[in-house]
């Protein structure tokens, strides 16, 4: 017994064909990604800080975003975990830094703003994206909040903090691969100062 394709069942096997080879041969749109080029944690006589370095390069789409005065925040994240043995790792402590970059065309100046306190004007987007590439060191522990001698587990991570953005862009944004943009963990291990 021989099979027929019916007009139909030929025209949706030729869709279905034509859609994989699209997808195969039609490169995927990548999410700009960022890099934790260098991390670490420090001990002073104020608590413990983390000194980071970021290395990304923005798409024209934020790029363009920034110019039309949509501002755009950036977030770095700090976590740090004890290790035990006989349960799951101890969270000990969470910190969280937002840089929010936005354009005054009325000045030509760029903001850079951090955590809604400090603010600063500069001339050019990279002088102000200087702030999230190498944001200052900040404290993320106080020197009591760590156990003498301990070791611990240290993440960082930055990413565009889309919950800043407009209600009315929020929408867009979310298909747009520009704007999914983050770095990858940047894990390390510290010991806690002695006393």
């Amino acid at each position: 017994m021989r099979f027929r394709l019916t007009a139909p069942l030929r025209q949706f096997m030729l869709t279905m064909m034509l859609a994989v080879l699209a997808v195969l041969v039609v490169p995927a749109a990548h999410a700009t990604e960022a890099e934790v080029t260098s991390a670490k944690l420090e001990a002073t006589d104020e608590g413990y800080r983390i000194s980071a370095s970021f290395s990304f390069e923005l798409s024209r789409g934020l790029v363009d975003a920034i110019a039309k005065e949509i501002p755009l925040s950036f977030t770095t994240e700090v976590e740090l975990t004890r290790p035990r043995w006989y349960w799951l790792d101890e969270k000990t402590i969470r910190s969280i830094q937002t840089v929010r970059i936005a354009y005054n065309p009325w000045t030509r100046n760029y903001t850079g703003t951090i955590n809604n306190g400090l603010q600063q004007n500069f001339a050019t987007l990279e002088d102000a994206l200087a702030l999230v590439l190498r944001p200052r060191r900040w404290i993320v522990a106080d020197k009591s909040s760590l156990t003498p001698g301990a070791i611990y587990n240290v993440g960082v991570k930055l990413k565009l903090d889309l919950s800043y953005l407009p209600k009315t862009f929020l929408i867009t944004s979310l298909n747009d691969s520009d704007w999914r943009f983050s770095s990858d963990w940047k894990r390390f291990t510290f010991k806690a100062e002695e006393k």
